[in-house]
């Protein structure tokens, strides 16, 4: 019985996938997403776990670039290039805000008002090719105050993202607060642990070691995609059934 059961449920279940239309994820971002170089491990963005947790219907093309601003992912063409690829059906995932707030980096810096027009822009671009856009507020640097609380840091674009959703009725992802909620969970001293955080002599990479509170490890990477990947599968039907992970809840 076991040996004509066993061929039935493969056959089942390949049926099953052919079923479903495959279809990509474009991911749109910054450093704190990126796919990183071998020379800068172990660094890395959290679209590079991301990739991982879906099934062979869908792709991940992570297009998020070291530095970029919404301002700059525009001026250098990348945003075109990826709009230019997305096909109906598909998902954008759009994460910017680290640079667009750094007033000190002109090139970078977005005003909000400015930022506030890009991503609209993206999310109605994304929506006349068919595709489906989630946008995300900029994932939290890790900073606490002195009696160990974890605090914003991105005070003044977060909350723009949130109004822009409300506003263009978009699915919406408050990965600023669930990444600060990750760090309180940790605490203080042990959140260390999710950032390239080295000391020297530790990795061949950072011979005279790295404290960095912005760019994640492989760990850190892997709980923030994770926490993205909760909500997508809350807010988008479609793509809950094609993650293949049971632990993300």
């Amino acid at each position: 019985m076991m040996k004509i059961l066993l061929p039935c449920c493969l056959l089942l279940m390949a049926f099953s996938l052919q079923q479903k239309k495959k279809l990509t994820i474009f991911l749109a971002g910054d450093s704190t997403m990126s796919v990183k170089e071998t020379k800068v491990f172990p660094e890395n963005g959290w679209g590079m776990p991301f990739v991982h947790f879906f099934d062979s219907t869908v792709s991940v093309d992570n297009r998020a670039k070291n530095g970029r601003s919404t301002k700059t992912f525009i001026s250098e063409g990348h945003w075109q290039r990826l709009i230019d690829d997305v096909k109906a059906g598909d998902f954008v995932l759009i994460q910017f805000g680290h640079n667009d707030e750094a007033k000190e980096k002109l090139e970078r810096y977005t005003t909000p008002d400015e930022y506030r027009a890009n991503l609209t822009r993206f999310i109605s671009e994304t929506r006349s090719r068919g595709a489906t856009p989630v946008i995300i507020t900029p994932v939290s640097r890790r900073r606490f105050d002195s009696a160990g609380n974890a605090i914003p840091t991105h005070e003044a674009y977060s909350p723009l993202v949130k109004e822009i959703a409300d506003a263009q009725k978009v699915s919406f992802i408050d990965l600023d607060t669930k990444s600060r909620a990750l760090y309180q969970q940790f605490g203080k001293e042990n959140s260390k642990w999710l950032f390239l955080q080295l000391a020297p002599g530790e990795h061949p990479n950072y011979p005279n070691g790295r404290n960095d509170n912005t760019h994640f490890n492989e760990l850190g990477a892997r709980l923030v995609a994770q926490l993205v990947l909760a909500d997508l599968k809350t807010l988008e039907p479609e793509l809950a059934s094609r993650i293949v992970v049971s632990q993300i809840k």
